[in-house]
């Protein structure tokens, strides 16, 4: 299909210009004083949502923050009579706003400002001269969510969750590390939490999702390519290990009586490695590991480690969780110690729509120069808020390279020029899937 979008290169080029400015300007919102951390229903999220409302109204936007604490910018439909038609269902772009402790200032940041610059894009003078762009067959809508990290209280997506109406009443007793519970912080935020349920949409109210993102990982860089159609979303499942042995005197003890569960968890992440390397697609991860009592001078008699476990299938996942608790049992068994898992979140692979996969690949062949190959199309292995949309709505992904890939730390980086083939890829998106529905 022939590009749709007509727009002057300077334009783009400035929008990308206000993306990157803005993530400098949103940077500066943080709990901390050495590095950037911005967690759900904090005084930093109510200071985002604040700055995300104004430049909604500023693309002729109207606003509202949700039930849930979302901020949600709507343009309706108009009617070629000029009517706007509120009835129609939504075009969703979005991402999230709130970080990981230390993080960078793309992650979640960059598609939420590339979803207002569509807006603006869309709502141009055709350059021609020729007047207003033709009217969409949907309303637009850009959602800056509010906890897709799950820095504050452990549990991810939370968000986008009660906007795909899957809010799980368990989770008001979810605390953070200062023993605040979410319905506390709710109600310290401002929100009822007996009206997080308004928050959900009906399948009838949206025409997709479409969400921008940096790769984070290091596929589209090491190609040299820019932009990339995302097929799919990795399943997940995390778990809270505890690894039960003795805590005896340090100096005391000889190995032969030694029941070590530090060593135990150790030798437990390097299975998790050795069994994950093995397989297609699949990345296993011990990033948390504290030991009890804690004393230089005692054998550890308890250790607490973390494992997320990642695949492109959901079955090829479980399969190898199985593999790894049997060799849990061995390494265990083998040293007389003790383990046990808790389950604390587990989602399903989503598959990106394949029409909205289309309308993104049209997007990104838009951008490229004649004679070219079209986009790469590769899964996600990082977690983002179209995972939970994928309940109520088709879903569709659009990365940007994302240098060396590094994520979720300071050096995390973007360049305006695969901003601004992004945002014009995008909006190119858009249009596609407007002349698709007719």
């Amino acid at each position: 299909m022939a590009a749709l979008l007509r727009t002057d290169p300077g334009a783009v080029a400035a929008a990308a210009r206000r993306v990157m400015d803005r993530c400098d300007e949103l940077a500066r919102v943080t709990a901390t004083d050495d590095g950037i951390e911005r967690v759900y229903l904090s005084e930093e999220h109510a200071r985002v949502n604040r700055l995300a409302a104004r430049w909604m109204r500023e693309v002729g936007m109207t606003t509202r923050q949700d039930a849930a604490g979302n901020q949600v910018g709507r343009l309706d439909r108009v009617t070629p009579s000029g009517t706007p038609d509120p009835d129609v269902p939504a075009l969703m772009l979005g991402s999230h706003l709130d970080t990981v402790p230390d993080a960078g200032r793309y992650d979640g940041i960059v598609g939420v400002l590339m979803g207002l610059e569509v807006v603006r894009m869309l709502r141009a003078p055709c350059p021609d001269g020729t007047g207003w762009r033709s009217p969409l067959p949907f309303a637009l809508e850009v959602v800056a969510f509010s906890d897709e990290e799950g820095t504050r209280f452990g549990k991810a997506l939370l968000g986008s969750s009660a906007v795909a109406g899957t809010w799980d009443p368990d989770w008001w007793s979810l605390t953070d590390d200062d023993g605040v519970t979410l319905h506390e912080a709710f109600v310290g935020f401002g929100l009822d939490p007996a009206r997080v349920g308004e928050a959900a949409r009906r399948p009838e109210e949206l025409a997709g999702y479409l969400e921008a993102h940096i790769e984070q990982g290091p596929e589209l860089d090491e190609r040299g390519e820019s932009l990339a159609v995302v097929s799919s979303i990795a399943s997940a499942r995390r778990f809270q290990l505890v690894v039960e042995g003795e805590a005896r005197h340090a100096g005391g003890t000889p190995y032969d009586r030694r029941r070590d569960a530090l060593l135990g968890a150790s030798e437990a992440a390097l299975a998790v490695e050795r069994i994950c390397r093995a397989e297609h697609h699949m990345i296993g991860t011990v990033g948390q590991l504290e030991t009890y009592p804690g004393a230089v001078n005692v054998v550890p008699g308890e250790a607490h480690l973390s494992l997320d476990l990642r695949g492109e299938l959901d079955g090829d996942r479980d399969r190898v969780w199985g593999a790894i608790e049997r060799e849990l049992d061995t390494i265990m068994g083998r040293r007389g110690l003790r383990w046990r898992a808790r389950e604390i979140h587990s989602a399903p692979a989503v598959f990106c729509a394949p029409l909205l996969q289309d309308a993104v690949r049209e997007g990104i062949v838009s951008t490229l120069d004649r004679g070219v190959d079209g986009p790469a199309t590769i899964f996600s292995r990082a977690g983002h808020d179209a995972m939970a949309l994928g309940a109520v709505a088709d879903v569709g992904m659009l990365f940007l390279r994302n240098p060396d890939g590094i994520s979720h730390h300071p050096d995390e980086d973007v360049s305006a020029a695969d901003v601004a083939s992004g945002t014009r890829a995008l909006a190119e998106a858009v249009l596609q899937l407007a002349a698709a529905r007719g």
